[in-house]
C-alpha cells in the first residue's frame, strides 16, 4: 500500500498516570511536508539551530496582524464574548465623550446664559448618569472577556500538550525541555493577557482618539489642526517603536525559554552537580544567562519608555499651544467659552488612550512574539501518522505473532544510513536477542517495531501486516517496550506499572480496526500487578511504605537503578502484548538478581514474540536466537553456539563485553584476530 501523508491523529490511545491522553485530534495548523527524520520538513529543529532557525525566522517575518490572526484556530469559540466585551468598552468610551459636550452646552446656557439652578441640576444629572452607564459597561467589559480569555488560554495549552505527545521522538532529541515548557506556560500566560486586555483596549483606544479627533474638529476646527499637527511626529516614532520592539521581544522570550532550559537541566542533573561539586558552575553559567535576560528585558523598557514619553509629552505641547490659540480666539469673539471647555475636556479624554497605546502596542508585539513561539511548535507536523483508511488488526498465529523487517533502510538527512537494507524475521513465541557494537543501530532498529519512528525504506510487518497500515494505538496495544533508561512518573507503583493496561472507554472496537478486548476490572488489575511484579522479581515493593500505592517521585528518583528497572519491566510485562521489546531492561541489575530476573522471564516470555537488545552477554542467555547487526546489517542469524563457531564478529562483540559467558574459555583465541583480518 501507498503511505501519503494524512492528517496528525492521536498517537495512543493509551492513559498516563495522571490521567491525560496520550494526545489529540486537533490538526496542527501549518505545513504537511514530511521530513526524513520523523517531523515536518523545515519545522523539526530546535530554535536557533538547523531548520528549527528557519523556522522561528519564518513566524517571526510574517506580519503582526497575520501572526495573531494564527490565534483564531484556538480563539474562535471565544470570538462572540470578545467582541461584545469589545462593543461593551466602546460604548463606555462614547459614553466619555458625551460628557464635554455636555459641559458645553451647560457652559453655553445656564451658566453664561439664563443662569438657570434647574437646567445645572439637569445636566449634572446627566453627567452622574453618563458616569455609572460609563462604569457599569467596563464591569460588563471585564466580566465578559475574563472567562473567554482563560479559556481560549487553557485550549492551547492542551492542544500543545497533545501535540507534543504526538510528535516524534526526533523533535524531542532536538528541541530543549525549557523552551517547550516556557512556549506552554509564560508564552501563553501573555498571549491571555493580550486577548482579554491590550487587544480589547487598543481597539477602544483607537476608536476613542479617531472619534474623540472627529468631535474636536467639529467643536474647535483651529484648535484640532493644532493637536493633529503632533499627531505626525508620534505616528513616526511609533513605526519606528514598532521595528525595534518586536525584535527585542522575541529575543527575551527566547532568552526565559533559554533560562527555563538551565533550571530544568541543572535540576535533572543535580546528583552529577552535587557528586563532581560543579554546582558553582551552574550557578555561573545560570547567572550569565540570567543577566543576558536582564540585558534584554532593560533594553524592552528602555525603548518603551522613550515611546512613553513622546506619547506623553507631544499631545501635552499641542495642547498648550492649543491653550494660547484658544483663549486668543475667545477673546476676539471666534469662539465660545463652552466650545473652548468642550475642547480641552475632550482632548482630556482622548489623551489618556494616546498615551496608553505605546503600552499596549508593546503587549501586542510581546503577544506576536509568545504566538510565533507557539505556531513554530504546532506547525511541525509528524511523520509518523495514522493511516487515512486503517487496516484491521491482524490475529496472532497458533505460537504467537511475526515480525518481520524487509529491506529496512532508516537515513538521516546527512550522513550514511544508520540500518541499510535489514531483513530480520522474528519468529512468532520465540526471543531473538539483537547483538551489535555500540553504534551499530540496535536501538534505532528496536524503535522501529513499536512504530516510535518508520523506516525511510522497507517494510516493518506484524502478521504480515505493515505497521504503517494500523493505526498506532494499535500496533502499541500489540508492541511493549521496556527501555534501557527507565522512565518511571511521579504517581504510584501501580499507576506506574499499569500504564499499559486500557481505562474505561479506551478499549478500541474491532468494527472499527481495533484489537477488541475488553477492560479489566480491579479484581482483574491487582492479578496482573502481582504478576507483573513477581515476573520482574520486584518482591521489594512489598517493603515499601504504602506496598503498590508508594507514590515513587518525579522520575521514580526515589528508587534505586535496578528497582526502577525491575518496574519498567513489569510495567511491559503486565501489558500482555503481542511483541515484546526489551532494550537491555537488566543493565542495573547486579549479578544474582539479573540471574533471578533472567529464569523468571523465561516463563513470563513463554508465548511471546520478544526481541532483546543486548549490550551484556549475560542477555543472550535469555534468546532463542541470535541477530548479528554489523555496520547497518544483519549479517548473521543463528543459536548463540552455531553463531560462536561461524561468525567471527560475533565472537568479537561478546568479548568486547565486560562479563564475557563461561563457555567462552573453549572458544579460539584468535577471534580478534580474525576480525581484524576480515575488516
Amino acid at each position: 500500500m501507498r503511505h501519503t501523508p494524512t492528517e496528525v491523529r492521536p498517537e495512543d490511545g493509551r492513559r498516563g498516570p495522571t490521567g491525560e491522553r496520550g494526545a489529540s485530534d486537533v490538526p496542527a495548523p501549518g505545513t504537511t511536508a514530511d521530513g526524513a527524520d520523523g517531523t515536518a520538513a523545515g519545522t523539526g529543529g530546535a530554535p536557533g539551530h538547523g531548520t528549527g532557525a528557519a523556522a522561528a525566522a519564518a513566524s517571526s517575518g510574517l506580519s503582526t496582524t497575520r501572526s495573531l490572526l494564527r490565534l483564531l484556530a484556538w480563539a474562535r469559540p471565544v470570538v462572540p464574548r470578545m467582541v461584545l466585551g469589545t462593543l461593551t468598552s466602546l460604548g463606555a468610551s462614547i459614553l466619555a465623550l458625551l460628557v464635554p459636550q455636555v459641559l458645553r452646552a451647560l457652559v453655553n446656557g445656564p451658566l453664561l446664559g439664563s443662569g438657570s439652578r434647574t437646567a445645572v441640576i439637569g445636566a449634572a444629572a446627566l453627567v452622574l448618569l453618563l458616569g455609572v452607564l460609563e462604569a457599569f459597561l467596563v464591569w460588563c467589559r471585564r466580566a465578559l472577556v475574563a472567562l473567554p480569555g482563560t479559556g481560549a488560554e487553557n485550549d492551547m495549552r492542551r492542544s500543545l500538550f497533545r501535540h507534543l505527545l504526538d510528535l516524534p521522538l526526533a523533535f524531542h532529541d532536538r528541541w530543549p525541555g525549557g523552551q517547550l515548557l516556557s512556549r506552554s506556560m509564560s508564552d501563553l500566560n501573555v498571549v491571555r493577557r493580550w486577548l482579554i486586555f491590550a487587544f480589547v483596549m487598543l481597539v477602544v483606544s483607537v476608536t476613542t482618539v479617531v472619534v474623540g479627533l472627529g468631535l474636536m474638529l467639529w467643536t474647535a476646527w483651529p484648535l484640532a489642526l493644532v493637536y493633529l499637527v503632533g499627531a505626525v511626529p508620534v505616528l513616526l516614532l511609533g513605526f519606528r517603536f514598532r521595528e525595534d520592539y518586536k525584535v527585542v521581544a522575541r529575543r527575551a522570550r527566547d532568552q526565559a525559554g533559554d533560562l527555563a532550559g538551565r533550571v530544568e537541566e541543572s535540576v535533572h542533573g543535580i546528583r552529577v552537580l552535587k557528586a563532581f561539586g560543579r554546582g558553582e558552575d551552574a550557578l555561573d553559567e545560570f547567572v550569565r544567562q540570567a543577566d543576558m535576560l536582564r540585558g534584554t528585558e532593560i533594553q524592552k523598557a528602555r525603548t518603551l519608555s522613550k515611546v512613553s514619553l513622546a506619547l506623553g509629552a507631544i499631545p501635552e505641547l499641542a495642547l498648550a499651544v492649543s491653550l494660547v490659540l484658544g483663549v486668543w480666539l475667545t477673546s476676539e469673539g471666534r469662539l465660545s467659552v463652552g466650545a473652548l471647555v468642550a475642547f480641552f475636556a475632550t482632548a482630556a479624554v482622548v489623551n489618556a488612550p494616546v498615551e496608553r497605546i505605546g503600552s499596549l502596542l508593546a503587549m501586542t508585539l510581546d503577544a506576536k512574539a509568545a504566538t510565533d513561539r507557539f505556531v513554530e511548535v504546532m506547525d511541525t507536523v509528524p511523520a509518523v501518522r495514522d493511516p487515512e483508511h486503517p487496516a484491521p488488526v491482524p490475529p496472532p498465529g497458533p505460537d504467537g505473532s511475526r515480525v518481520e523487517l524487509r529491506g529496512v533502510v532508516v537515513a538521516h538527512a546527512t550522513g550514511r544510513p544508520v540500518l541499510d537494507g535489514v531483513d530480520l524475521v522474528l519468529e512468532p513465541g520465540t526471543t531473538t536477542a539483537l547483538v551489535g557494537l555500540t553504534g551499530s543501530g540496535k536501538t534505532t532498529l528496536a524503535q522501529l517495531v513499536p512504530r516510535l519512528s518508520d523506516p525511510t525504506a522497507g517494510q516493518v510487518l506484524l502478521d504480515g501486516v505493515d505497521l504503517r497500515d494500523l493505526r498506532r494505538c494499535d500496533v502499541r496495544a500489540a508492541v511493549a517496550v521496556a527501555f534501557e533508561d527507565p522512565v518511571l512518573f511521579s504517581a504510584s507503583v501501580r499507576e506506574n506499572v499499569l500504564l499499559g493496561l486500557p481505562d474505561e472507554g479506551e478499549v478500541p472496537d474491532p468494527a472499527e480496526g481495533g484489537a477488541g478486548g475488553s477492560r479489566p476490572d480491579d479484581a482483574e488489575r491487582d492479578r496482573v500487578l502481582a504478576e507483573a511484579l513477581e515476573g520482574a522479581s520486584a518482591e521489594f515493593v512489598a517493603a515499601l511504605p504504602q506496598r503498590e500505592e508508594t507514590l515513587v517521585g518525579e522520575e521514580g528518583l526515589s528508587l534505586s537503578g535496578g528497582q526502577r528497572q525491575r518496574l519498567a519491566l513489569a510495567r511491559a510485562v503486565a501489558a500482555h502484548p503481542r511483541v515484546l521489546v526489551l532494550d537491555d531492561p537488566l543493565s542495573a541489575l547486579d549479578v544474582t538478581t539479573e540471574a533471578a530476573v533472567t529464569a523468571r522471564l523465561r516463563d513470563v516470555l513463554r508465548g511471546t514474540t520478544t526481541l532483546v537488545v543486548a549490550h551484556r552477554s549475560s542477555t543472550v542467555a535469555l534468546a532463542d536466537r541470535v541477530a548479528v547487526l554489523e555496520d547497518g546489517r544483519v549479517t548473521g542469524v543463528g543459536t548463540h553456539r552455531e553463531l560462536l563457531e561461524t561468525h567471527p564478529h560475533y565472537r568479537f562483540v561478546l568479548t568486547a563485553m565486560h562479563d564475557a559467558p563461561r563457555d567462552l574459555d573453549a572458544e579460539p583465541q584468535d577471534a580478534r584476530a580474525d576480525e581484524g583480518s576480515r575488516r
